[in-house]
């Protein structure tokens, strides 16, 4: 039996219309085509499928059993229709979010709760588990964005940037450096360095100071959370850098001193990176607007 949607869809019209002439009309077809279609349709089935005598047009058992299966299947077919529609207009999708930055959370949850107000119809999905191999995720399509600051060239992936960032010292207010007005690479040296728990090539103070100055800190503490970072700095049990979105409420707390680094100061990027062919679509266009200016918020705190 070869069954097509428009079967099923002249089953559940007679059903609901009880009658020929009124389901036409519902299905925007003539009388007589509906008849013919109702009559190949059972011939296919070798069984009546109504009940042609009954007044309102009644279905037979067999007609009984065609009726739920497309009160079942007719559901799920609009409902995929109205999904690939949504995808066409770039109303919903999947942005699944890989990040290679433990303080980023700070300004990323303002942006997704905003995000998901505009676009309810996006899954949106964090993946921490794949936090500093994000790139490679990416290009397997395991996740569709990752919020980095170490842009790669790779094919078929655009890194746009987001914004600037200082990453910033921090010390307890009776530390020694606290009495200089910026710190430099020799600074590290007596000092027990407090870093999230990544490799040291992830890390700026290393990057972009500690390795090129090949100078190595007293000890270095690993610290998963950003609050348990600066307790332990308020505690005096060592020093960190963080980015400034994170420091821009305890530089003003009796407890803390913040520091340039180096006489110039740092400054750093973050980027979002995307597949090229994601790059366009509006949600992914309107996280990267939202992204670039909800750390500019808390940077100006």
């Amino acid at each position: 039996m070869h069954l097509e949607l428009r079967h099923l869809r002249t089953i559940k019209a007679i059903h609901d219309a009880g009658g020929l002439a009124r389901a036409a009309d519902q299905l925007n077809i003539t009388q007589s085509a509906l008849s013919h279609q109702v009559k190949g349709l059972e011939d296919q089935a070798g069984m009546e499928l109504f009940v042609r005598r009954s007044k309102p047009m009644k279905l037979s058992a067999a007609g009984m059993r065609l009726l739920r299966t497309a009160e079942r299947v007719l559901p799920e077919i609009e409902a995929l229709s109205e999904e690939f529609r949504a995808l066409r207009s770039g109303r919903s999708g999947r942005l699944h979010i890989a990040i290679e930055c433990h303080a980023c959370f700070d300004w990323l949850f303002p942006v997704l709760e905003r995000f998901r107000r505009a676009w309810p119809e996006v899954d949106v999905d964090i993946r921490p588990g794949l936090a500093f191999e994000g790139l490679p995720a990416l290009l397997r399509e395991e996740v569709d964005l990752v919020l980095s600051s170490d842009p790669e060239d790779l094919r078929g992936v655009v890194f746009h940037p987001l914004f600037d960032y200082a990453p910033t010292f921090v010390a307890a207010r009776q530390n020694p450096l606290a009495e200089k007005p910026f710190v430099e690479p020799e600074d590290f040296r007596d000092q027990v360095l407090i870093t999230y728990p990544v490799e040291r090539g992830r890390l700026d103070i290393f990057s972009e100071l500690l390795t090129p100055a090949r100078i190595e800190p007293r000890a270095v503490r690993q610290v998963e959370l950003t609050a348990v970072i600066l307790m332990l700095v308020a505690s005096n049990r060592g020093v960190s850098v963080l980015p400034d979105w994170v420091l821009r409420e305890v530089k003003y707390q009796p407890d803390y001193v913040t520091r340039p680094v180096t006489e110039k100061g740092l400054t750093k990027r973050m980027y979002a990176a995307t597949r090229e062919d994601d790059a366009t679509r509006p949600f992914v266009a309107h996280f990267l607007k939202l992204a670039r200016s909800e750390p500019v918020k808390l940077q100006r705190a």
